[in-house]
């Protein structure tokens, strides 16, 4: 089988979403609406949380956190994709694609943790309020950031420099929105069985642990909320956590599906699909989901508003 030398080719070609759809415009219209959408919003709610003094407790710090790998994780894959559609030009270099993998494995690992961590602070919020601001001190919130950024991108480095090692067939098409490992590895002219083992484990350790932790944590919460004598306690929790597990299960659902599930249940327009999901879909509904419901986040966004516009 003859190999493609990267040093020498021109790169890949990502097929993408919008070439295979049957109305490539108006999805390309729908994506850029999206993508506005995630800028806007994101970028609204970590200025509010940063500006507004009021907000700077643990569980908005980690929400602004959620909203700066939000904006990040959608730029890297969202304008490429745009701009290749309108160009009709949809090929990314060598080393542009192990950026773009590595960047989307970093923000997509660092989310799947803090949002373990962010179900952790609604656990002590709820279930020990008294000790809340022990458990959640500004360094312990600080330290679970920082653990979060670090191990996501030690296990993007790992992950991009083994993916790319693999000599790449003479086909170059990636049928995928992005730089992704499961559509990189049917490139491979290698056995690639072993690593495909290992991207499931580490999948399970990044997706699955962190659910497991997250479905814990909001068990004890659901217990402890059914035993409030306040009705106005009770609702005010369950419309927190409300949200928060939309945003979990729409994360998880469409991550789990893409790294977990065997290769042999995946398709191209399955892949696609999920891709956009979680790339483009997630970061825009992420921050409506967290502020429409939240009446802290809303008075803080007319203040803020209120006050650089007057």
């Amino acid at each position: 089988m003859e190999y493609w030398n990267s040093t020498l080719g021109s790169g890949f070609i990502l097929m993408g979403i919008l070439k295979d759809s049957g109305s490539p415009e108006l999805l390309c219209v729908i994506i850029t609406v999206l993508y506005m959408l995630a800028l806007t919003s994101n970028g609204l709610l970590l200025l509010v949380i940063t500006v507004d003094s009021r907000l700077h407790v643990p569980m908005y710090l980690l929400l602004g956190q959620l909203s700066l790998m939000d904006l990040l994780f959608t730029s890297v894959v969202t304008p490429k994709a745009l701009m290749d559609f309108l160009r009709s030009e949809n090929t990314i270099s060598f080393a542009g694609c192990a950026l773009q993998m590595f960047l989307a494995l970093m923000l997509g690992g660092a989310e799947d943790l803090l949002l373990a961590f962010m179900a952790y602070d609604r656990y002590v919020a709820i279930c020990h309020p008294l000790n809340y601001m022990v458990f959640m001190r500004p360094r312990v919130c600080w330290l679970m950031v920082a653990t979060a950024w670090i191990l996501a991108y030690l296990n993007a480095l790992g992950h991009t420099f083994y993916t790319m090692q693999y000599p790449f067939c003479k086909a170059q098409k990636i049928r995928h929105l992005l730089c992704e490992i499961p559509p990189l590895l049917k490139l491979a002219c290698a056995d690639t069985s072993r690593y495909e083992l290992l991207v499931y484990v580490t999948g399970v350790i990044f997706l699955l642990l962190p659910l497991s932790a997250i479905v814990s944590s909001y068990a004890l919460i659901l217990f402890t909320v059914l035993h409030m004598p306040s009705n106005e306690g009770r609702q005010k929790a369950l419309v927190t956590c409300s949200s928060h597990l939309t945003v979990v299960g729409m994360f998880y659902g469409a991550a789990t599906f893409m790294y977990v599930l065997p290769s042999s249940l995946h398709s191209p327009k399955q892949d696609n699909i999920t891709s956009v999901f979680y790339t483009v879909v997630t970061p825009a509904l992420n921050p409506l989901i967290y502020s429409l419901r939240n009446k802290e986040v809303m008075g803080a966004l007319k203040r803020v508003l209120g006050k650089y516009m007057l």
